[in-house]
């Protein structure tokens, strides 16, 4: 059977590729702690649910197949219909090569940079003791949390599905909410330093520096 004709049952290619990228996550996020290890759960949840349309049972397609078939042909239970955004905007070429596609490349390799540059940064800072400021931390506060919804975000442009559009935001909300908590202990900790740091530097959006023309007298 081609990748062409592909409706689901691979299981072997859901459990390979639910591996590979979340072991890949795990080496960039070293999780140590029960908060790192809930982080690294709600993406695994994600990614096996994704793998799991992807590769084994394309629930979506058949449910909006059934719904939208007759207005988008594209839309069918093969591996190339499981585009859903290219088969919105009639793509005809590679799906592997339609522009959403290749975002998606771009998000998920911004992410996992993301995680990379953030652990080295926060792993000198704890083994001295000091609070992480350089760095991706110099521009926001939760790089980590950040690159795992990137790297999320960017598997939704290649491969959007009910359950992982639905999750998507449920993770988004429970990774605020364990930043919260994180900045709670680590003002705890540091006290008025962090207060500093907190205070002029946001949360997951880096502020957006304007260049401005010098002034002609």
């Amino acid at each position: 059977m081609g990748s062409d004709d592909f409706g689901g049952g691979l299981w072997i290619l859901v459990v390979i590729n639910s591996v590979i990228f979340i072991g890949f996550a795990a080496t960039f996020f070293h999780p140590h702690t029960k908060r790192d290890w809930r982080v690294m759960g709600a993406y695994s949840a994600f990614i096996v649910a994704l793998f799991t349309e992807m590769y084994g049972f394309p629930l979506t397609i058949y449910v909006l197949s059934g719904w939208l078939g007759s207005t988008i042909p594209a839309l069918a239970p093969t591996h190339a219909g499981g585009h859903l955004l290219n088969d919105l905007v009639g793509w005809q070429g590679d799906p592997h090569l339609s522009p959403f596609h290749l975002a998606s490349y771009f998000v998920m390799g911004a992410g996992f940079l993301l995680l990379a540059k953030a652990w080295a940064v926060l792993w000198r800072a704890q083994r001295e003791n000091r609070l992480a400021v350089t760095g991706p931390y110099g521009s926001i506060r939760h790089p980590q949390y950040v690159g795992f919804l990137l790297i999320m975000a960017g598997f939704l442009l290649q491969w959007p599905t009910l359950l992982t559009l639905a999750m998507f935001p449920v993770l988004a909300f429970a990774y605020t909410r364990l930043a919260i908590s994180e900045e709670r202990e680590v003002r705890t900790q540091f006290g008025t330093e962090y207060g500093l740091y907190a205070a002029t530097t946001p949360r997951f959006i880096p502020h957006i520096a304007l260049r401005r023309s010098p002034q002609v007298a």
